[in-house]
């Protein structure tokens, strides 16, 4: 080996080596980049696509409407009236007169069945779910006596819990890692809310004392009731005309808030002195009431109880707007904050098509379910 010779890449290796390095982290860099553009395409799809924007106007509406019964409910507890079973035994009523005298004028046929059918055959179910229904609403509207709404709001999210566990197990629902992730946003926006109640001085006072415990059963039993009842309306409003759940619903819910109405609240209502300032939010609470269960059912059937429940956790900040003008809340900016997260929650959950959320086994049994109803049904006529 001559002395001019040397061991190791030359310099022209060494320069192709560090070029060939350059090229690798800029090839890297587009990838980055194209993945990023590609993932803020699909969150601009996602919130221009039909199913985003009919989940978020559906779900917001139910939302504000909630908000409205519990506006109004505080306005008929500021004048000494606690009586959950009266205020919804009324929208009941209002729901049957329009609901279950439709069923009762409908001529049967493949696809409706008559109220006759239904009382004969499915009567005993529509009765268990419209006495779920109505005790969910009982239980969580007769906590507030007893508990701060603090905790009303932060117990209610079991709801979603029993809802996601019921969708799974009877509806065949099947969840992803970012429906989950959506799931777990909107909680935690729902958390900031909460926060931004405590911050503002808002759910300071202790209506039920050492009975606050008492409170928190009674909202932990409403919201198990509410996700079971939930998921039954999916389940029938997703098989059915909305006018089967809601006329069934209110002829038997009226019977049971009725009576329960007659044995628990009649003496404490008869004490009561009638004026407008009762009427009047009485009358709204029902109106509200009304829209809301009609706007649920709507909501549930185009999307799903998940996406419903999810939703509803922005009533506080529809509250909160309420009671700026109403009762002089105090505003904080985590408020926007919250709400924001609430959104992007929903976004984040209705970007995973129907079609991903069910599995092609899944949707076979359910065709094959509906097949068994019709010709069940043409047995029976």
């Amino acid at each position: 080996m001559s002395s001019y010779e040397h061991i190791g890449p030359d310099w022209d290796e060494e320069d192709e080596q560090s070029h060939g390095q350059h090229e690798l982290k800029q090839r890297w860099g587009l990838i980055c980049i194209k993945e990023f553009t590609g993932c803020i395409l699909r969150c601009i799809r996602v919130l221009c696509s039909r199913k985003f924007l009919k989940a978020l106007l559906y779900g917001q509406l139910v939302s504000l409407l909630l908000s409205g019964t519990a506006v109004f409910s505080g306005l008929l507890q500021q004048q000494g009236v606690n009586t959950p079973a009266g205020q919804n035994f009324l929208n009941y009523c209002l729901l049957c007169l329009v609901y279950t005298v439709m069923l009762a004028c409908r001529p049967g046929d493949e696809r409706r069945r008559t109220l006759g059918t239904m009382l004969r055959y499915d009567g005993w179910k529509y009765a268990l779910l419209a006495l779920v229904d109505f005790e969910a609403n009982y239980l969580v509207v007769k906590a507030y006596q007893f508990t701060t709404i603090t905790s009303v709001q932060l117990l209610n999210c079991l709801t979603i819990l029993v809802v996601v566990v019921l969708s799974r197990i009877f509806l065949k629902t099947r969840y992803t890692a970012v429906h989950m992730a959506g799931i777990v946003i909107s909680v935690v926006g729902l958390g900031g809310l909460v926060l931004a109640d405590l911050l503002s001085g808002r759910n300071t006072d202790d209506p039920g004392g050492s009975k606050k415990w008492l409170g928190d059963v009674l909202v932990v039993c409403g919201a198990i009731l509410y996700g079971m009842s939930n998921v039954g309306q999916e389940f029938v409003v997703k098989k059915f005309p909305r006018s089967d759940f809601l006329g069934m619903i209110s002829l038997f819910g009226s019977f049971i808030s009725g009576l329960q109405f007659i044995l628990l609240e009649k003496d404490e209502f008869a004490t009561v002195t009638l004026s407008y300032k009762i009427w009047l939010p009485w009358l709204s609470f029902v109106l509200c009431v009304f829209l809301l269960y009609n706007c649920m059912s709507l909501t549930i059937q185009k999307t799903s109880a998940t996406t419903l429940n999810l939703s509803m956790l922005s009533a506080s900040f529809y509250s909160l707007l309420f009671g700026l003008f109403m009762f002089h809340y105090q505003f904080h900016v985590l408020y926007i904050v919250a709400f924001v997260l609430v959104i992007s929650g929903i976004l984040v959950y209705v970007s995973i098509s129907q079609e991903e959320e069910t599995s092609p086994t899944d949707q076979d049994s359910t065709s094959t379910k509906v097949v068994i109803s019709q010709t069940n049904f043409e047995e029976l006529r």
